[in-house]
């Protein structure tokens, strides 16, 4: 367990994006509402806007595990961005304590013209890790993912499991103090995937606090404590995990 000092802090935390091209009375405003499950409304500028997350409180500290449950568009993937310091707060303030790791895309920063190499070092960067620490787990990194020879080859020429599985022995390598993840990964074959579950679990263990974006209620029990419900951008209140079936029933 990570010392107690680990937390998350995100008090009246609203997030905005602006929607070119559509008219408030047209019918491709009502065609937006329902893809970007936010609120839609006119900026200061007049244009139309997404009101993606509002208002939105959370505390998290050392060993809490939250569970993120949500129709697609209802703000999870938001706020896991804005977590990991990918969106800045247009209100409100968030504070992070700890390393951060955020397993949310793993094709980030891939170069498909680089060596599998030098794709480890990239997406490393990219991950937080200094080139010294790459540097130190290249060789376990490498080991992994089971490319051998290919990783001196263009990631061009790689099949997409093999992508997907460099880019997750290199996300993975991370130690994390809070670890956000966007579902549960699984990637490769069946053996591979054995492999790529434990790996993944002993990086939840690891972390202090874990939150976690899925649609998999079972997942959710097995490795959640708390879980909170969000709906066009509205954050129900952090419950027990064992009242996830009232937050699913919920309105």
């Amino acid at each position: 367990m990570k010392p107690p000092q680990v937390s998350v802090s995100v008090t009246d935390l609203t997030l905005r994006f602006p929607v070119y091209g559509v008219d408030a009375k047209s019918l491709k405003k009502n065609i937006a509402r329902v893809a970007v499950g936010g609120r839609l409304g006119a900026s200061n500028t007049g244009s139309t806007e997404v009101t993606a997350l509002s208002n939105l409180n959370l505390n998290l500290r050392a060993g809490d595990r939250l569970g993120l449950i949500g129709h697609n568009g209802s703000g999870k993937t938001t706020l896991l961005r804005a977590l990991s310091g990918a969106y800045e707060p247009d209100e409100g303030q968030i504070e992070v304590r700890g390393r951060i790791a955020a397993l949310l895309d793993l094709s980030l920063g891939i170069d498909p013209s680089a060596t599998g190499v030098d794709n480890i070092r990239l997406r490393g960067r990219i991950a937080g890790m200094s080139s010294k620490e790459i540097e130190e787990k290249m060789d376990e990194i490498a080991e992994f993912s089971g490319l051998g020879p290919f990783l001196a080859m263009p990631m061009k020429t790689y099949s997409a499991g093999m992508q997907a599985r460099l880019a997750f022995a290199v996300a993975t390598a991370v130690e994390a103090d809070v670890l956000l993840m966007d579902e549960w990964i699984s990637v490769g074959d069946a053996d591979f995937q054995k492999l790529a579950h434990r790996r993944l679990l002993n990086l939840v263990e690891r972390a202090g606090i874990l939150v976690l974006a899925s649609h998999d209620t079972e997942l959710l029990r097995l490795y959640c404590n708390k879980v909170m419900r969000l709906e066009g951008g509205v954050a129900s209140e952090i419950k027990d995990i064992r009242r996830l079936d009232e937050l699913l029933n919920a309105a």
